[in-house]
């Protein structure tokens, strides 16, 4: 079983690590002794097919799967935004924020994180009333009022249209770029990876089969020329040719 223990990486190393770590599905491999590290402040984005272990990676290094063999150490506080926003319905948009957070005043540090996504006016609706964007934005304001080291995103923009996502981009990133959490973001979408992260890596056959560094600065223009070299890098390693899917 992988070891996830928070506060065990040193304040000068990475702020997730993992050393080895196999998943099996029965007598299939899903991760297969794989190795990664996330430095402080890093915004890392994984790509890989469909079924190539991406979840159950960061399902793993979130604690919420412990069957594993390896380890996993991650330093400080673990928060996740899924795909779907997971917002109680039953509780209002402040409530949800500021549900199980441990500080001396939950309800006025939800407050502040609401205000920083842009929800101040809708912390007393109910989450059924939100927008998709807006649940999206209260589900970002979960994790992040919960100061973690370490963010892991699970899709998080792939229900969104195309506008409300290019929105929620520059959140995240804004976001990012105040708070300086380590952050993995699970994706399919190669431009998404190259407009966000600075490392993007590349799992098959339940190990990093790749990595490439995005050294541009942000904001970042899709059609850069240094971008469309390392999309068609991406694209050749995920099996996408220009013909099709390999």
């Amino acid at each position: 079983m992988a070891a996830s223990v928070p506060g065990t990486v040193k304040a000068t190393g990475p702020v997730a690590r993992v050393g080895g770590l196999t998943k099996r599905f029965g007598d299939r491999r899903v991760l297969d002794r794989l190795d990664l590290e996330i430095g402080r402040g890093e915004f890392v984005a994984l790509l890989g097919r469909s079924g190539s272990g991406k979840s159950t990676l960061l399902r793993a290094l979130a604690g919420l799967d412990r069957d594993n063999d390896g380890a996993i150490a991650v330093d400080g506080t673990v928060a996740v935004a899924f795909q779907e926003p997971r917002l109680l319905p039953w509780k209002r948009v402040l409530a949800n924020v500021a549900l199980g957070l441990d500080a001396a005043d939950p309800r006025a540090a939800a407050e502040i994180a609401l205000a920083e996504v842009g929800l101040a006016e809708r912390s007393g609706a109910w989450p059924l009333t939100l927008s998709g964007g807006e649940a999206q934005r209260a589900s970002l304001a979960r994790a992040l009022v919960r100061e973690p080291g370490l963010l892991l995103l699970d899709e998080p923009f792939s229900a969104l249209d195309a506008l409300t996502r290019i929105t929620v981009h520059r959140l995240v990133l804004d976001l990012w770029t105040r708070h300086r959490p380590g952050v993995l973001l699970v994706t399919h979408d190669v431009d998404e990876a190259l407009l966000l992260a600075d490392r993007v890596l590349v799992l098959d056959r339940g190990r990093i089969a790749h990595e490439s560094r995005v050294e541009l600065d942000r904001p970042r223009h899709r059609d850069h020329p240094s971008l469309t070299e390392l999309r068609a890098t991406l694209l050749d390693r995920l099996g996408v040719t220009p013909e099709g899917t390999a």
